[in-house]
């Protein structure tokens, strides 16, 4: 029989599964998970991209002690975030997305070029940590100069495994220099920013073989963790997707770019898919009730939580993808900033979070309707956030939409998808 590893890490954990193909089903098994998270460093938010390294190292002997047939492995993570290279070297810190650092750069990139040529450019929707604007922050302050290439994370960590440096395609896109004409690095944009042109290397397609470790391929799937999320849904037909996680990723497949007018103006991005463009926009996602219960009452169990949530009256909202949101010392400090006056119990504020979530899902299956000029019946939620009955409720409500939620691991299942294939590219 047939295995294949999938390694998919998140912002907050990881886990490694175990894959094969059974009566015509993708079976799984999980067989190893270890925390995540940023961690502050003189006074930037950062990775600990050594722990990553050590604990994908850790959970390939786990699976190989498991499963000793393992054929093929791959990573997937969150997308945007790199580390930069001085030949087999790594440049640290390995910032985090969330860390301050290009807030005083995006000026001055959109100066060298304006976001709206940008997005004619690349269809990827403004978002202030893009891996553009780490680029040109890390130019500013002089880290380019002894670089010689920068890989995003999971292409490291399977460097650290096989040697080899790879440039999956799919996380490339999501960093706002990739061509939606030519599925490239776009030259333009990195000769108007001055950026060494030997950082861009050529981009590779999920399903490639790029070496070996312990004997096992090491394989790229759709590294971005969405890429593989969509790519393992099992959907009948086209219909609207979330991935539904940390972010909440909210779209729909489409044959090519859509990076018109009205794409420009709902800030909507145009990211690689497998053989096809994964039309879609970032909201918040559950980052707001984590970072809420984490601070407010980290010893209650989530089912609590959301049945005192429905239970209660407070019915202000907030535009759930205010930058405030994006990483505040006190997230009830955020609400409360943003609210007309805070509510009188702490179940107030999840139910002001699940609801302004409902409704940003309801503008952006709205903002894909109009942009695509089609109807869809379904919305399919998988991940973590497919558990939530509550919140599904509340999107049915708000999009009008059938909600088919699938609480299962959609990432991994993608990442495995890729792998088993019959044919690979070598």
């Amino acid at each position: 029989m047939q295995y294949a590893l999938a390694i998919d890490i998140g912002a907050s954990s990881g886990r490694h599964i175990v894959g094969w193909m059974e009566n015509g089903e993708i079976k799984t098994q999980e067989v190893y998970r270890f925390p995540n998270g940023v961690r502050e460093q003189d006074g930037h938010l950062i990775w600990d991209i050594d722990a990553l390294e050590k604990h994908v190292k850790a959970g390939v002997d786990e699976a190989l002690r498991q499963y000793p047939g393992i054929g093929s492995l791959s990573i997937d993570t969150w997308g945007v975030d790199y580390v930069l290279m001085n030949g087999s070297d790594p440049v640290l810190p390995c910032y985090a997305y969330r860390d301050n650092r290009t807030e005083a750069v995006i000026e001055k990139v959109h100066e060298k070029m304006a976001f709206s040529e940008l997005y004619r450019r690349t269809g990827i929707q403004f978002q202030p940590f893009n891996t553009i604007y780490q680029l040109y922050a890390d130019k500013l302050a002089g880290r380019l100069e002894n670089a010689c290439g920068f890989l995003m994370i999971p292409e490291y960590l399977m460097y650290r495994l096989c040697g080899v440096k790879s440039h999956e395609y799919t996380n490339a896109t999501t960093g706002g220099m990739v061509s939606a004409e030519t599925g490239g690095y776009d030259p333009e944009i990195i000769d108007a920013l001055g950026l060494p042109k030997k950082l861009f290397k050529p981009l590779q397609q999920p399903g490639t073989v790029i070496g070996k470790y312990k004997g096992i391929r090491v394989m790229l799937c759709a590294t971005h963790d969405t890429g593989s999320a969509v790519e393992g849904i099992p959907m009948e037909g086209n219909e609207l997707y979330i991935s539904s996680g940390t972010w909440s990723l909210l779209g729909v497949k489409v044959p090519k770019p859509i990076t018109d007018a009205g794409s420009l103006a709902a800030n909507y991005s145009n990211e690689g898919g497998v053989g096809y463009t994964r039309y879609q926009k970032n909201i918040m996602g559950m980052w707001l009730v984590n970072r809420l219960r984490e601070e407010l009452c980290p010893d209650t169990p989530w089912n609590e939580i959301t049945a005192e949530a429905e239970q209660k009256h407070f019915d202000h909202l907030v535009d759930a993808n205010d930058p405030i949101f994006l990483a505040p010392e006190s997230m009830k400090a955020a609400f409360d900033e943003k609210l007309p006056h805070p509510p009188r119990c702490l179940a107030g504020y999840f139910r002001c979070a699940y609801r302004s979530l409902a409704q940003c899902y309801r503008q952006a299956v709205e903002e894909i309707e109009k942009n695509t000029g089609k109807t869809y019946e379904k919305l399919y939620i998988v991940g973590g956030g497919a558990k939530n009955r509550y919140l599904n409720r509340l999107t049915e409500e708000a999009t009008g939409k059938q909600v088919v939620a699938l609480p299962i691991e959609a990432t991994a299942l993608g990442n495995l998808k890729i792998q088993l294939k019959e044919e690979t590219v070598c």
